[in-house]
């Protein structure tokens, strides 16, 4: 078992540096090329389009081929849609492109999640999960740095990160265990988001308002406020660290107070940040990426604060349909965010990026105060779980750890 979830993480690692990269890759060639901005946020938006497909597709072509051939199915979309970036120089192809890299991920992490949950056991679910989010936050800050090392509109540098695509399908298909069984596809029910939590759906798109803008459009305020692609990397790599550092005290203050007023501080700290980010850019390389730290710190655990508010009103059974609920509408945030922000940069100047960001926010921080006096905090509580945005699978391996209460009984 602890090899096939070293083959797995490894899988990860390798597909986390591949996708993960040719997103500021993209935004670096794009300029070097003479994209617009409004172009190069089109390319963020087309990732999560296939993202999105790739959650919601996965599931049938997983039980239809198995799990090593859906696996291997879905690097080859991931690896050609990497190698033919420099064979068409044309945004607008880079967008169908870059909607196979979004759908390689999703299928990927998929296929993943289902083995996870297949293999663990009562008694190893706990460390695994602890150890499949520490692999994906480290994957994850990893691929904000390769991109320091990468050639902007190089050939060699795509086909590298479709090399790293491809390499993470060794790993999974020569493991020698059998393959699990398929697990049913939830059913993806948006309004079950709205119907326990609002303020959790509302904020869930907040938080792809936040992290999709900045990730996806965030080199684009890089270069325009003097950053080279290895500060720029610098840049992003500060913003997941700082998501990493918060999770355990706001899960501390998650579970300690009401979770509403959490995400309230939190929105509002957000836009503290936002404006210490654009402050910081006339101070130096080293202020730009401490604000960017504190960007990361405020924003990233929204969406974890938000799901564990919502299945606080969730029944056990629930659970799974409602994890692909808040992943449907932070994936919706997600596919508009980066285009309006590269827009509003386009006719603003860079602030604009950050300006959008806060006035998310802050209309989260007004519905949060509105929905405080529509019904008291929930009598029991979930514990609070960081909930990693991968696909609408991540519930099934959640579930059993949401419902274990703070007092260590199972619920019923």
């Amino acid at each position: 078992m602890l090899i096939s979830f070293a083959a797995l993480f490894l899988s990860v690692i390798l597909l986390q540096l591949s996708s993960g990269g040719v997103g500021p890759l993209d935004v670096l060639s794009g300029i070097t090329l003479g994209f617009s901005n409004q172009e190069i946020g089109l390319l963020g938006s087309a990732h999560f389009v296939g993202f999105f497909v790739g959650c919601w597709w996965a599931p049938r072509v997983m039980g239809s081929v198995g799990h090593s051939r859906a696996f291997a199915a879905f690097t080859a979309a991931g690896s050609i849609g990497l190698m033919s970036h420099m064979l068409v120089i044309d945004p607008y192809a880079w967008a169908l492109m870059r909607v196979a890299s979004g759908f390689c991920v999703a299928g990927c992490y998929t296929v993943v999640e289902a083995w996870l949950n297949a293999k663990v056991t009562n008694e190893t679910r706990g460390r695994t999960m602890g150890a499949y989010r520490v692999v994906d936050m480290t994957g994850s800050l990893a691929a904000q740095m390769i991109i320091g090392v990468l050639t902007p509109a190089s050939y060699v540098s795509y086909n590298l990160l479709a090399i790293l695509c491809s390499a993470a399908l060794l790993p999974l298909v020569l493991t020698r265990l059998p393959q699990p069984e398929t697990p049913a596809q939830p059913r993806l029910r948006p309004r079950l988001a709205m119907d326990r939590s609002p303020l959790a759906a509302a904020a869930v798109v907040v938080a792809a308002l936040s992290s999709a803008s900045f990730r996806m459009v965030g080199p684009i305020y890089g270069q325009e406020v003097g950053l080279s692609a290895g500060q720029i990397a610098w840049f992003l790599s500060a913003f997941v660290l700082g998501g990493a550092l918060a999770q355990f005290p706001i899960g501390w203050l998650a579970d300690k107070f009401d979770r509403r007023w959490v995400l309230i501080w939190l929105s509002a700290a957000s836009i503290v940040s936002c404006a210490v980010t654009v402050m910081a850019a006339g101070m130096g390389t080293g202020a730009v990426f401490l604000s960017a730290t504190l960007f990361g710190l405020t924003t990233f655990p929204i969406y974890s604060v938000a799901a564990s508010h919502a299945h606080d009103f969730a029944k056990s059974e629930e659970r799974v349909e409602l994890s692909a609920a808040l992943m449907f509408w932070f994936a919706v945030g997600a596919i508009f965010a980066p285009y309006l922000a590269s827009v509003l940069i386009e006719n603003y100047g860079p602030a604009a990026l950050f300006g959008m960001i806060s006035i998310g926010h802050g209309v989260l921080v007004i519905f949060g105060l509105t929905r405080m006096r529509a019904r008291p905090t929930a009598k029991k509580r979930t514990p609070y779980v960081y909930a990693p945005r991968t696909t609408f699978m991540i519930g099934r391996l959640m579930r059993r750890q949401r419902d274990n209460r703070s007092d260590g009984r199972k619920a019923p």
